[in-house]
């Protein structure tokens, strides 16, 4: 799913999985919940859903649509289908390095609820390798290059291996508490389940 309009497909899905909205509020909702989507524009956001559309994936939704018909604008509403549900299931079953990837981590864990352990464990792991690698390489580069730069790039790269470094850390609690729930410990208690933490800036 290394593709933007792949993965925009995924967030579209997941959000008419709840219930059918209209092009306004999906746009709305992808821009208000999914960070990856904040400069979505409909230029963007109306062809993917024509091409949803046309897959059968979803379809209007006559009684939604009917609702605002007396409005000055109709606004077409759109609901998920039998097959388009079973197309989210597929894609949130995926778990290779895309899922991972600086975009595309946050609409897969916005959807986690839906997604198995195993899966939510490979894509929190491989997330937490990824930044492994990345606060390395910062490190390395600010270890040969620390007397050449000046006080403020100095200062951002501190600041950005800070954030990952914060990230890597809530990562190690969120898959803590996944193996915790995903294998128990017979006769230790269990802590209850709820919604995580937000993400670290």
């Amino acid at each position: 799913m290394a593709k933007r309009s792949q993965i925009l497909e995924l967030a579209v899905l997941g959000l008419l999985h709840e219930h059918p909205m209209h092009g306004y509020e999906l746009r709305r909702q992808l821009n208000v919940q999914l960070g990856a989507f904040r400069a979505l524009s409909y230029g963007t956001l109306y062809p993917c859903l024509k091409d949803l559309v046309a897959r059968g994936w979803i379809a209007e939704d006559d009684t939604q649509t009917a609702s605002v018909a007396a409005s000055r604008r109709a606004k077409i509403s759109y609901k998920l289908t039998a097959e388009g549900k079973e197309r989210f299931q597929e894609l949130m079953t995926t778990s290779g390095s895309a899922a991972w990837e600086d975009d595309n981590f946050g609409v897969h864990f916005a959807f986690f609820g839906r997604t198995s352990a195993g899966v939510r464990i490979r894509i929190l792991e491989g997330r937490r390798s990824r930044l492994e690698e990345r606060m390395e390489a910062v490190r390395g580069s600010l270890a040969r290059s620390r007397d050449r730069l000046d006080s403020y790039t100095l200062e951002l790269q501190r600041h950005g291996l800070e954030s990952t470094e914060r990230e890597v850390r809530w990562l190690n609690e969120l898959i803590r508490t996944e193996h915790e729930q995903a294998f128990p410990v017979p006769g230790q208690q269990q802590p209850q389940q709820g919604s995580p933490e937000p993400r670290p800036s």
